[in-house]
């Protein structure tokens, strides 16, 4: 069993949307545990799930999920689930940046498939 403390400074860090970095905290094919860095203004293509179910928890700053009808905002100590199948996009309409968890099961890795803008 590993039993090695995770954090950004020993985690596998990738940057994604030219702007947001993420650190693999947790990558395990059941679970995966990342913590990542959105600056204001950004945020992801839309897109949804199949298997993977995800739940975001803001540690600092707003966050907004759009889905198709609606966005959630939620800010620091608060989370939200997100079902396999639900379009949703991540973004920063703030002026500060969200640093978050993204707790995923299983992990999203070949599991996402984008689609259109969201209006």
């Amino acid at each position: 069993m590993d039993h090695r403390v995770s954090g950004i400074d020993t985690a596998e860090h990738y940057t994604w949307g030219g702007v947001c970095d993420g650190w693999h905290l947790l990558k395990e094919p059941t679970l995966s545990v990342i913590r990542e860095r959105v600056p204001p203004g950004a945020g992801e293509a839309a897109h949804f799930h199949v298997r993977a179910r995800q739940f975001f928890y803001v540690l600092s700053g707003t966050a907004t999920m759009e889905f198709e009808h609606e966005a959630v905002t939620f800010a620091a100590g608060q989370g939200l689930h997100v079902p396999p199948g639900t379009r949703h996009r991540f973004v920063n309409r703030s002026d500060a940046e969200v640093v978050f968890l993204v707790i995923s099961s299983p992990t999203t890795a070949g599991d996402r498939t984008n689609v259109a803008a969201q209006g």
